[in-house]
Formats: C-alpha cells, structure tokens, sequence
C-alpha cells in the first residue's frame, strides 16, 4: 500500500520532535555541556548562568526563582537541609530599682513619701567594758533593719536616765515606721516628755531624728517606709580636748595637779578613766584617772598629776588623750616651771 509524500513528511517531523525532547532531558539530568552553554527547553528554565544563578530562559514567561533568605542556595520552595539549631541571644536583666516606700504609688501617679532622714554616725563608741549604755545602744541604732528591735529588747522597762528613755522613745518610732511593731504613742510620750532635756551630742541627734519621725507620721499616717543607714559624713560629736587649765599664769610643775576638758566624748566617761591614756610632753601619766562631778554628758573633766619631765623650763608642752584608737591633742597646752627649790622648814 502506498503512502504519500505528505505523510512521509509528517512522520519525520513526529520523530524528530521526539528526539529533540529526549535529548533535552538527557542534558537536564547530566548538566550543561562541557562548553558552559545553558541547554533549554523552550518555555522552560535554564541550569544557570556562569555564576550558578538561576534564570529565565529565553523564551519562557515564568521568572527566575529566588535565592532563601537565609542565603541557602536553591530556589524557594525546595527542601531545605537540617541545620544546626542555634540558641537564642541572651537576655539581659535590667535591675528593677528598690522603692524608698513600702507602699506603692497611688492610682493618680503621686510618688511613695521620701524615708525620713536617720541617725547620723556618732562616732562609734569602743565599748570596751562590752556593758549597753546608752552611747553604744546609739552606735546599734544607726542599722535600723536589724538594730530597733535588739535595742528594744536591751533597754529595761523603766529607763534609768533621760538618756535611755530617749532611746526607747527612738527605737519605737523606728519600728512603727517601717511596719513592723513598735509604738507610736511611746514613742510621741517620750519625745514630749523630754523635750529641751537632752545635752549630749549623741542625745541632741536622736531627739532631732525622733522628731523628724514623728512629723512624718503626722503628715502621712499610716504610711511605711524602709530606714536606711545616714551616709558617714559630718559626725554628730566634734570630739577634742576642749581647755587644760595648769593656773592662773598657765604654767605647772612636775608633782602639781592639772585639769583636762574633753568635749564631744561619744563613748561611756567610766571607759575611758579606766582604759584610756594621757600622756605630757610625750611622758605617759599613769592611771586611772579622777573626773570631776557636774560633767555634761558630752563633756569629761578629769585631772591628772604631772610626771618628771625632761623639757626645759619655760616651755611649752602638749597634752594627749587616747582612747579606743583614737588620739586628741592640744599643742602648747601649758608652759613647765621650774622645779620648786625652796627648802622646807627645818623641823
């Protein structure tokens, strides 16, 4: 049977389309040819350029894919290989800033009441007999979280001076403030009771402390604050060797008496006269030492008996008072005489 050149023709071209289709996806799974010529399918995508990008090949309406965002090669949409997980950046911690109020800000933005202000350094007593007394217990206020109630708990039920009664006055107003027990009537009954009655340094300051107390609690009844420790600045005793009287011409001997004024003593007077020192002219003077009655609380008068000295006469001498590690001193504090040669009476 016969067959017409037109459909040799068109038999011929089937086959070669054929061919041309097996030979593209031959290429496609091999790569391109060692020339570097991309090898395409019309209306299809190209293996690449020259820099491995992918691209549109001619012909095709279809864009080129997109390199990940991560910058993992590969069009988007293809399986992504695993990849070590990473850890998330670490956190840092803003510290949240400590209150001075235990109660939180009201609803229309008012601040928390500022803490009054606390005792300040007195300096601090040696104690050296370890007794409470009055100048220590001060010293043990001064840490307000933990020292009120050992305070409290120290001082007897009925204070045996002005001093001690202040005290506990003090230590109620502390705690009361700071939520946590106390009483604010003994603390206002005391204050009023003794009102113009402290003279020491150490009293002066906690009066004025109480007083701030007690004014905070009128102004904002109810409200509670946490105490913070004063910064050591400006101490509340001026400790130094106030006078030392040797006479009315101001001069003194060996054997003779003379007198010595602390002021602004911060410790307990009975410490001191007995574990103290004085020293003349560099010559210690053996103790203990006498103190004159009538002394203010901040204020010791003692004497002491001058021992032979080396210094010529006519000059002047010092006069130093330690106690505790502390040292005092008043330069040219007298002037020596010479020794008394009058002969006595013969018998």
């Amino acid at each position: 049977m016969g067959v017409s050149l037109g459909t040799r023709v068109a038999g011929l071209c089937l086959a070669g389309t054929v061919a041309v289709v097996a030979a593209s996806c031959v290429a496609g799974e091999a790569g391109p040819p060692s020339g570097g010529r991309d090898v395409s399918v019309a209306g299809g995508l190209s293996n690449g350029g020259p820099d491995g990008t992918p691209r549109r090949a001619a012909g095709s309406s279809e864009p080129a894919p997109s390199w990940r965002p991560d910058g993992s090669g590969g069009p988007v949409g293809a399986p992504v290989p695993d990849r070590p997980s990473q850890p998330p950046p670490p956190t840092l911690a803003v510290p949240t800033p400590t209150p001075r109020s235990d109660r939180p800000a009201k609803d229309d933005g008012t601040p928390p009441p500022t803490a009054p202000a606390w005792l300040p350094p007195g300096p601090a007593s040696p104690d050296t007999d370890a007794v409470p007394d009055p100048a220590g217990l001060y010293d043990r206020l001064r840490t307000p979280a933990t020292g009120c109630a050992d305070v409290l708990r120290t001082i007897p039920p009925l204070p045996p001076t002005d001093d001690w009664r202040l005290l506990r006055g003090l230590a109620n107003g502390c705690l009361a403030v700071q939520g946590r027990g106390g009483s604010w009537e003994t603390a206002a009954r005391d204050h009023a009771e003794l009102a113009g009655r402290p003279d020491g340094c150490k009293g002066r300051a906690a009066y004025a402390v109480l007083t701030g107390l007690l004014q905070f609690h009128a102004q904002h009844p109810g409200a509670t604050v946490r105490l913070g420790s004063a910064p050591d600045g400006a101490p509340a005793c001026a400790y130094g060797i106030a006078a030392v009287d040797a006479g009315p011409d101001g001069t003194a001997r060996p054997g003779e008496v003379i007198l010595i004024e602390l002021r602004g003593t911060y410790f307990d007077h009975a410490e001191l006269l007995r574990d103290g020192g004085v020293s003349v002219d560099g010559v210690s003077v053996p103790g203990p030492f006498t103190a004159l009655p009538g002394s203010r609380p901040d204020h010791l008068r003692l004497t002491v008996t001058l021992p032979p000295l080396s210094a010529a006469p006519g000059t002047p001498v010092d006069v130093r008072v330690r106690y505790g590690g502390t040292e005092v001193a008043r330069e040219g504090a007298f002037t020596l005489a010479a020794p008394d040669l009058t002969p006595s009476a013969s018998p």
